[in-house]
């Protein structure tokens, strides 16, 4: 062996931050300090179900899972509120006249509207205080907003071709 090239050796003294213990071991350094030892350690003592939480470390992670599912719920509600099918008639600025007919006959949102419009356009003007006029409104503001419109039945395009004959 080659003189000098080895570290002292210590009988250094270790201590156990959770529980306290001490004990003498070998080692290079004079004190040593751990987190955890075979007298408190879940997997030495049996009580292994029992989590050992340093510094809070279990609290933190639960917060952040909280945190990113309330943040996950506040966007999917804001996504569901710009959604335009969802949003109030209100929002199509009509006459007040029109947007009072549309609410008294119970067509609340726009997708409701839209629905109706799917029936054709009698079912819509047959709405009372709602008139042509209204109707043409409602279908600019729709397209403006990029609702896509239902195409008319084929039933009523044949009554509006006769009508014009």
């Amino acid at each position: 062996m080659k003189a000098d090239i080895h570290p002292k050796v210590y009988d250094a003294k270790v201590t156990c931050a959770s529980c306290g213990n001490t004990w003498v071991t070998t080692s290079t350094k004079q004190e040593l300090r751990v987190d955890v030892c075979s007298n408190c350690h879940p997997f030495y003592t049996g009580e292994s179900a029992k989590l050992l939480d340093v510094e809070g470390q279990v609290d933190r992670f639960y917060k952040k899972v909280s945190a990113a599912q309330t943040f996950a719920e506040q966007q999917k509600a804001k996504e569901e509120s710009l959604v335009v099918t969802n949003r109030s008639v209100d929002d199509l600025t009509l006459t007040p006249r029109a947007t009072d007919a549309l609410k008294k006959a119970g067509l609340l949102t726009i997708g409701q509207v839209v629905e109706k419009l799917a029936e054709g356009d009698a079912a819509v003007t047959a709405i009372a205080g709602f008139g042509q006029s209204a109707l043409t409104n409602t279908k600019k503001k729709l397209r403006a907003l990029g609702v896509e419109l239902p195409e008319v039945k084929k039933v009523e395009k044949a009554e509006k071709a006769e009508a014009t004959e």
